[in-house]
C-alpha cells in the first residue's frame, strides 16, 4: 500500500484520511480541494507565488492531448505495462493535466498517483480522473511518498529527481523516462526559430540517471498530425511555455501545419551495486 507522508520539515509521518483532510501524528493538516486534489507544497518549495506551468499553458496542452497528440506515447506506456507486468503501484512525477496516468488507470487495475507543482494542471487532472490520487508538490525537493512505495514511476516531458525517484521505487521497480526526441515539432521549431535544431535529451536525461540507475531498453515512438493554426499556438504554449511574442508572430498567416510528434521512452532499472534505501 502507498502511504503519503507529511511533508513538513523534519515530520515525515503518515498521512492518513480524515473527513475532507490529510492528517498526520503531529498534526499538520492539509485540506483536500473540492475537486479531489492536496496541496502538499510548502513554503520553502516555492520559488514563485504560482509556480508550474501556468493555467493558460496547462489548458493548452490538455487541448493537444485531446485532440489526439498524445496517442503514439500512450500506447507505448500501455504496451510497456502490459509486457513487463511492473505492479499496481505507479507514480507520474510532473503528472500535469492527468491524461498519460489517468488513461491508464482507466484500462488496468493500478494504485496510480500523480503529482505535479502547477495547482491548475493538477486541479484539472483531479476534474477529470477522480480515480486517481492527484498530488501538489515539487519534486525537486521531496516526493511526499515512503521508502519503496512504487513498483513503477514514470517521468514524461518532465524534471528528473534521481534521488527521490530511487528512494520511492521498490528494488525490483522500473524507471520509465520519456523525453521529445530530436525531430519532435521539428517542423514548428523550424518556423519559428528559424532553425530545427535536433538535441538528443534521453541522452542527457541517461547521464543524469547514470549513478543510480541502468538504461534497459529505449525506443522512438512517432507520429505526424496536422494542427491548424489555433494548435499551433497552444504547441508554443504547451512546449515552450509560451514563445516570446516576436516568435509567435511568425505563426501569422500559417493555417495549418504538418508536424511531427516524438518522443524518446527509456526503461531504467537500478545499478545492483545500489542498496536501496531501508
Amino acid at each position: 500500500m502507498v502511504i503519503l507522508i507529511c511533508p513538513v520539515r523534519h515530520c515525515g509521518a503518515a498521512l492518513e484520511r480524515r473527513d475532507r483532510s490529510l492528517v498526520c501524528p503531529q498534526s499538520h493538516s492539509f485540506d483536500l480541494a473540492r475537486s479531489g486534489y492536496c496541496n502538499l507544497l510548502q513554503p520553502q518549495d516555492r520559488r514563485s507565488k504560482n509556480p508550474g506551468d501556468s493555467r493558460a499553458a496547462a489548458e493548452a496542452r490538455r487541448r493537444l492531448l485531446d485532440a489526439g497528440c498524445g496517442t503514439a506515447l500512450l500506447a507505448a506506456l500501455k504496451t510497456e505495462v502490459a509486457a513487463r507486468r511492473l505492479g499496481t503501484a505507479v507514480l507520474d512525477v510532473g503528472c500535469g493535466d492527468g491524461y498519460y496516468l489517468g488513461s491508464l488507470a482507466a484500462e488496468g487495475e493500478i494504485e496510480a498517483h500523480g503529482l505535479d507543482l502547477s495547482v491548475p494542471a493538477v486541479e484539472l487532472a483531479a476534474r477529470r480522473y477522480p480515480g486517481v490520487t492527484w498530488v501538489v508538490a515539487n519534486a525537486d525537493r521531496f516526493l511526499p511518498y515512503g521508502d519503496g512505495s512504487f513498483d513503477l514511476v514514470l517521468s514524461l516531458d518532465a524534471r528528473l529527481s534521481a534521488g527521490e525517484m530511487r528512494r520511492v521505487l521498490a528494488p525490483e521497480g522500473r524507471l520509465l523516462v520519456a523525453v521529445p526526441a530530436p525531430d519532435d515539432l521539428v517542423e514548428l521549431r523550424a518556423a519559428v526559430l528559424g532553425e530545427g535544431v535536433l538535441r538528443d535529451r534521453l541522452a542527457r536525461a541517461a547521464e543524469l540517471l547514470a549513478p543510480d540507475f541502468v538504461l534497459e531498453d529505449r525506443r522512438t515512438v512517432r507520429q505526424t498530425a496536422r494542427l491548424d493554426a489555433a494548435a499551433l499556438r497552444d504547441a508554443l504554449a504547451a512546449t515552450y511555455r509560451g514563445a516570446r511574442q516576436s516568435q509567435q508572430g511568425r505563426l501569422d498567416g500559417i493555417s495549418g501545419m504538418e508536424v511531427t510528434l516524438a518522443h524518446d521512452l527509456a526503461r531504467f532499472r537500478f545499478r545492483d551495486t545500489i542498496a536501496h534505501p531501508a
